[in-house]
């Protein structure tokens, strides 16, 4: 077994390779097709090169990433008090979950005119639409690592004389941290879903307005540059999730 293991190449070797294999393939698919739909990578490259340097979009991607962190911040916040607030007590869980898992199935897309009517067209509808996006993984993650923890260590630490505060600091937030890190990772991506939508759809700025303006003028390789773009901020926030979350449960 370790001898067939150790024939393997490294991980980031094979993943290097993967996503060299796919980029060529790209390359090649995206010069066999129309330039109207598809474009090679290179030509993505060269675009990106070019629309970064442009004002508007540096402007644009200021813009998306601002209201991406307050959205964030928001939904982290709001999330955690609501997630501790159902979760802390049976009468509430059982009374406030289902409301809540009825609110989280709704298509967020369908209320969307709503949020344009209450905060208008400018950055707060933005915000609140990624809020309503990110703060319910966080409060189901929340509640979903409160409902975790083991009685035995609740009654325990009661019957020692310990506080509700002093339980609350040793036992439940500890056992919360990771829920709340996978809460926190699916928040990050359900905010900036409902920032770019908000954007694409009931706004005439940000990252979400130059997308849809590509699309319709027929620009394939500056909105693929664009989609990079945005890739590349996911997955920058998911990798400074993933090492706070690894900082922090270092007891684990």
């Amino acid at each position: 077994m370790s001898l067939q293991s150790s024939r393997l190449p490294h991980p980031m070797v094979t993943r290097i390779a993967v996503i060299i294999g796919l980029l060529i393939l790209w390359e090649i698919f995206g010069r066999m097709g129309t330039s109207l739909f598809f474009s090679p990578f290179s030509k993505v490259v060269m675009s990106g090169h070019e629309i970064f340097y442009e004002p508007e979009v540096r402007r644009a991607l200021l813009t998306t990433s601002g209201v991406l962190a307050l959205a964030f911040i928001l939904s982290l916040a709001l999330g955690l008090v609501l997630g501790l607030s159902i979760a802390m007590s049976k009468f509430t869980y059982q009374t406030f979950m289902p409301v809540l898992l009825l609110l989280y199935a709704i298509p967020q897309i369908t209320i969307l005119p709503l949020f344009v009517l209450y905060f208008g067209n400018g950055p707060a509808s933005k915000i609140a639409f990624g809020v309503s996006h990110g703060m319910f993984p966080v409060a189901v993650s929340v509640i979903a690592g409160v409902q975790g923890i083991k009685p035995i260590l609740l009654t325990s630490a009661a019957s020692m004389g310990a506080t509700r505060a002093q339980i609350f600091r040793r036992i439940t937030l500890p056992y919360l941290v990771p829920s709340l890190f996978t809460g926190m990772r699916l928040a990050s991506t359900a905010a900036l879903l409902g920032v770019l939508l908000a954007e694409l759809y009931a706004s005439a700025g940000g990252v979400g307005h130059f997308t849809r303006r590509f699309s319709e003028t027929f620009q394939p390789d500056k909105l693929y540059a664009l989609i990079g773009a945005l890739a590349i901020m996911a997955i920058v926030i998911n990798e400074s999730m993933r090492r706070l979350e690894k900082r922090f449960s270092k007891w684990r």
